[in-house]
């Protein structure tokens, strides 16, 4: 199975290069990467490009955002299966697309679990985000997977559609819940970290941004799960949230 790993990227110099170290190390040999770059103004571009890989296309233009970006990978993508990576975020180890892969030879949706650190030298974690079985209802209580350890099938990618562009932050949770909550994929958690996600970057700003991020969710369950004006979900992100990082001192 060939797996697809998309990377948007803009101004990105000081951490793609450990994106694509990670993503060259995996052990799987049928993979690819598609760094979708926003017309960089510095070197993004020139440190991909200076990696030399055949796995690894680069397309640089100006877009609308990550996931309008997004949305490219899902046009140009050749593989069975398609995943999305930060350009800030890395793989947790050189196994992950392989364990992937076995657990897609009988499902159709597959995730994990996330590392949040202050970087990747130092690995410092912040945050343990654990995925969790999917079950019915899960949106309505709060929960959601890691957007960086999601991967699928093409057939899943073909029918749930793209990104919705009228999410400024939290496309991703809006298109995980049309891929689980409108669907009935056959859907495999994997109880082990996939990725480590560098915190910083558009969704961790701050509590204006994580307000605004919520209100975004709640309006995709409003949209299609037909939530009311403020649903239990509303508060129990946070809740899941302060949960992960008092894990850390257990």
């Amino acid at each position: 199975m060939k797996i697809s790993v998309v990377t948007a990227s803009y101004n990105s110099q000081a951490t793609i290069g450990f994106t694509i170290e990670s993503f060259l190390e995996q052990a799987h040999p049928e993979k690819e990467m598609l760094v979708i770059d926003g017309a960089s103004s510095d070197a993004t571009v020139k440190i991909v490009e200076s990696f030399g890989s055949d796995a690894i296309r680069v397309f640089s233009e100006k877009d609308k955002g990550v996931y309008d970006a997004m949305n490219k990978g899902f046009r140009l993508f050749q593989g069975d299966a398609i995943g999305f990576l930060n350009s800030d975020d890395t793989f947790h180890d050189s196994r992950a697309l392989a364990d992937i892969a076995t657990a897609m030879r009988d499902c159709d949706i597959v995730y994990g679990d996330l590392n949040m650190v202050t970087d990747h030298r130092t690995k410092t974690l912040v945050r343990s985000w654990r995925g969790g079985m999917f079950k019915r209802y899960a949106f309505q209580l709060g929960w959601v997977p890691p957007h960086p350890t999601f991967y699928m099938r093409r057939e899943v990618a073909q029918k749930v559609g793209e990104y919705d562009l009228k999410y400024v932050t939290t496309g991703d949770y809006d298109y995980m819940l049309r891929a689980l909550a409108l669907n009935d994929f056959r859907v495999r958690y994997l109880p082990q970290v996939i990725a480590d996600f560098q915190v910083g970057g558009i969704s961790t700003k701050g509590w204006r941004v994580t307000l605004r991020g919520n209100l975004e969710c709640l309006q995709s369950r409003r949209e299609h799960l037909n939530a009311p004006p403020i649903d239990p979900a509303f508060f129990l992100r946070f809740a899941r949230r302060i949960f992960q990082i008092r894990k850390l001192s257990l």
